[in-house]
């Protein structure tokens, strides 16, 4: 795997509206996500709300709203009278991640391929050739900006908000299995699987497309299979 540099500008999660006034617990919530997938806030760590707030610069409702959402996606672990705090890693638990995911990306993808707009479609592979560009530079913050961003237009183009409120929380924990345990992910492999889906989406073919989300979730599975083995 090529060196990885670190970015210092915040990333959008897939979930996030990229246009228009958002709201603060939106923001709260992209914010503290990206801390906890970056593993700056480590796994099993207490989660101090006052601590969140002034480390997001915002004010402790909107905090606090993001990590009920965080709560019920199974980020953040409630512990009777111990209060919160972030969930661990379980290595063979991830493969199931992997499993439900690869369901949900194909309908995803397909209904992408079916439904997306002309600019979502540019949007797609822009987004896609924005990883590939990050991979040879060996960014992963950058290479992961440009993941989240295709997400989020796959997710408006695929116009199926049941199914991407079932994935997202599978997307995160992917995203954080990834930090941790980069050393044995290669970045270009995954940027050339992440392009080869969006190109399909953008052609319109949706068994292509569904194909394509087949050949991302391969990927990942190669590299949790990698992690378990070492």
């Amino acid at each position: 795997m090529p060196n990885v540099s670190s970015s210092q500008g915040s990333t959008t999660t897939a979930h996030a509206p990229e246009t228009g006034k958002r709201r603060a617990a939106d923001i709260a919530y992209d914010r503290i996500e990206t801390m906890i997938s970056k593993l700056e806030i480590a796994p099993g760590s207490p989660v101090v709300e006052a601590e969140l707030a002034e480390m997001t610069e915002l004010g402790r409702t909107p905090v606090r709203e993001a990590l009920m959402r965080m709560v019920s996606m199974g980020l953040i672990v409630q512990q009777p009278r111990r209060g919160l705090m972030v969930s661990t890693i379980d290595v063979m638990d991830h493969l199931d991640v992997i499993a439900t995911r690869r369901v949900l990306e194909r309908l995803i993808a397909a209904s992408a391929a079916r439904r997306a707009t002309d600019p979502q479609r540019k949007a797609l592979l822009a987004s896609a050739q924005k990883m590939v560009k990050a991979a040879q530079r060996g960014n992963l913050d950058e290479y992961m900006a440009a993941d989240q961003a295709l997400d989020h237009v796959n997710h408006a183009a695929c116009r199926n908000r049941s199914a991407v409120k079932a994935v997202i929380p599978l997307i995160v924990q992917c995203r954080r299995f990834w930090y941790a345990y980069q050393h044995e992910g290669e970045i270009a492999e995954g940027a050339q699987a992440h392009h080869a889906m969006a190109s399909a989406i953008a052609s319109g073919n949706e068994a292509e497309a569904a194909r394509g989300a087949d050949l991302l979730m391969d990927y990942l599975e190669r590299f949790a299979r990698r992690v378990i083995d070492a």
